[in-house]
């Protein structure tokens, strides 16, 4: 199999690196998450694996527009990507919506302590 010269790039490697690391961090971040004790801070870690998941829609975009990737593969990406992101969206906004739930309510400026 021809190596092509960008394969020999140091930065190209680490690129290529970069991107593994973000496809491990969604499921990472996503695992760790649900040992969380609060819907905040499972909240928090799904927030970082949805910004994971916005990291590897740029590298195929950048892949694409460079002409490393055939269309076929960046649309099957793309839409695998898309339902990623949905899910994980979801998954953020339910655990948000708990998180308020949760909070006990503010006590009003008006209202007087009971004596």
């Amino acid at each position: 199999m021809k190596v092509y010269s960008f394969e020999k790039l140091e930065c190209w490697q680490q690129a290529k690196q970069q991107m593994r690391r973000a496809a491990i961090s969604i499921a990472s971040n996503l695992a760790e998450g649900t040992s969380r004790i609060t819907k905040k801070d499972q909240s928090h870690f799904s927030t970082i694996a949805y910004s994971s998941t916005i990291e590897i829609l740029n590298d195929l975009i950048i892949c694409n527009e460079l002409g490393f990737l055939h269309s076929n593969v960046y649309i099957e990406g793309r839409e695998r990507n898309e339902k990623q992101t949905y899910l994980i969206a979801m998954l953020r906004k339910s655990q948000q919506e708990k998180a308020q739930l949760s909070k006990p309510p503010k006590p009003s400026k008006t209202s007087k302590p009971n004596l």
